[in-house]
């Protein structure tokens, strides 16, 4: 389901942000952690996040075997259907999930989480 401007959001899974440091080599200067079940607004959808790259993969060697399938000599034409079982369960997942968004959500304890993976929220 993908998120829009305005509704409201449940965080599904623990969040670890951080590792900034005093300097280059300098000391960790902390971690947040935001837990899983806080909740807040989508601010702003911000884009869709581009496909894994084994699902790119899977949609260039479909066209392919689409294609061109019917004139490849046998040998080859196993190889690439085996590449194509093979990137298929990511595929499915893929195709199940939806398109990935990237999302800046306004907790309500004030924070802001910007270019987040839409996928860890829950609509309420």
């Amino acid at each position: 389901m993908a998120l829009v401007e305005g509704q409201r959001v449940r965080l599904v899974e623990d969040l670890a942000l951080g590792g900034a440091s005093a300097g280059e080599d300098g000391p960790l200067v902390g971690v947040l952690l935001l837990g899983a079940g806080v909740e807040g607004t989508v601010v702003r959808v911000t884009g869709e996040l581009p496909p894994p790259e084994e699902v790119r993969e899977y949609e260039r060697l479909r066209a392919l075997f689409e294609d061109y399938g019917h004139t490849m000599p046998a040998e080859s034409l196993r190889r690439l259907e085996a590449q194509l079982a093979e990137l298929e369960p990511h595929w499915r997942e893929f195709e199940a999930r939806g398109p990935l968004s990237s999302v800046r959500v306004r907790f309500d304890n004030g924070f802001v989480l910007d270019d987040a993976d839409g996928a860890v929220f829950a609509a309420l």
